[in-house]
């Protein structure tokens, strides 16, 4: 891709290139370059890249450079992902149960590539207070955020935070979990050890499809039943290890997993990558042919650790004990499986009315 930009990986870092001659694509570089110096982790600095990569490209089909980006500039921006249109969708006359069209971004997506250009140009004003911030500051937010309520001083911090307006409303969806025909059609489905094994550390251990592929063996505890997990932003927790999933690691390693000297404990099986670690396009792979094989076609690694999170709120599992075995952050993201326990909901809300009705 001689002629147009592109993003490519220099090491360890990802960096625009190619030969389009465009002032932003400095500037891109040395802020990607600042992403890695704060310990971000590849995946973040990769989806930066490729969201500013989609800002420089418009940058030049509009003939602008980074000097001349206003307001104005970014408004405009917006509106041209609104009205951009995702190769191999659907044409734009089809649209979804909540009013948005299948061939175009989604909001999440939007506001990706707004908060990557956003902090673009705060590091540009970091290095140069002198130039103006196009981002506009916003309103001064009502509440905190659920990140910006953790912390060790988090209740003496006072200073006002600003929310730009630069992004789209997001609509607040609830986690696809999968019923118990469909999970069982997409394991049944698995013919290794090994995909079952990834498999079942989804849907019995609620790990992501990153973490199960960080997994080494040295993590797996299969005779105390315990697995070192290193989730989001290098957090480590200990997860149970259910009975059922450990002698299925038990016969991988035993019986099926090609001597090497990876530590990784999920490995290419055969091809000319055989005993390397599977890698994440790996996995998509495995997934996408089982899901056109069994016929679920929301079979996908994270609806996986849905059904895990789903399970244990149907079980009445208590809300911190939950976060703790999904590795959230935060209890508001937790919270979000509370409202697909509709069974257990009911119950605790039959429950009080009663109570209602015997003090009446």
């Amino acid at each position: 891709m001689s002629d147009e930009l592109r993003a490519a990986k220099n090491g360890s870092q990802w960096r625009l290139e190619g030969g389009v001659p465009s002032e932003s694509v400095p500037l891109v570089n040395d802020y990607l370059s600042y992403l890695v110096d704060r310990n971000y982790s590849p995946r973040t600095v990769r989806a930066y890249a490729f969201a500013l990569l989609a800002f420089c490209r418009w940058l030049s089909g509009e003939g602008l450079d980074i000097g001349s980006v206003t307001t104005d500039v970014l408004l405009r921006f917006l509106a041209a992902c609104r009205q951009a249109t995702v190769p191999g969708r659907p044409a734009p006359n089809v649209v979804r149960m909540d009013g948005l069209r299948v061939d175009g971004y989604a909001p999440a997506t939007l506001n990706h590539r707004l908060a990557a250009v956003s902090g673009m140009f705060a590091f540009r004003s970091l290095r140069d207070p002198d130039v103006r911030n196009p981002v506009p500051r916003g309103r001064e937010a009502r509440r905190l955020s659920a990140g910006e309520r953790s912390g060790l001083l988090v209740h003496v911090d006072r200073r006002p935070r600003y929310r730009s307006p630069l992004r789209v409303r997001e609509p607040r969806r609830l986690p696809r979990s999968l019923d118990h025909r469909e999970v069982v059609a997409l394991v049944g489905s698995l013919r290794s050890w090994r995909d079952r094994a990834i498999a079942g550390l989804m849907v019995f251990c609620g790990l992501r499809s990153s973490e199960v592929l960080a997994l080494e063996v040295r993590d797996v505890d299969i005779g105390g039943r315990w697995l070192a997990v290193c989730g989001k932003g290098a957090k480590e927790r200990r997860v149970p290890l259910d009975v059922d999933v450990a002698g299925t690691i038990q016969t991988y390693l035993l019986a099926e997993r090609p001597e090497t000297t990876a530590s990784a404990l999920f490995v290419v099986a055969k091809g000319p990558n055989r005993g390397q670690p599977l890698s994440p396009a790996g996995l998509r792979t495995i997934f996408r042919y089982h899901r056109a094989v069994s016929g679920v076609d929301a079979g996908h690694p994270h609806a996986l650790r849905h059904t895990f999170g789903t399970a244990l709120a149907e079980a009445g599992v208590d809300l911190a004990v939950m976060q703790a075995l999904l590795g959230h952050s935060h209890v508001d993201t937790t919270a979000r499986y509370v409202h697909l326990a509709p069974t257990h909901v009911k119950a605790e809300f039959d429950a009080a009315r009663a109570r209602q009705r015997s003090r009446a």
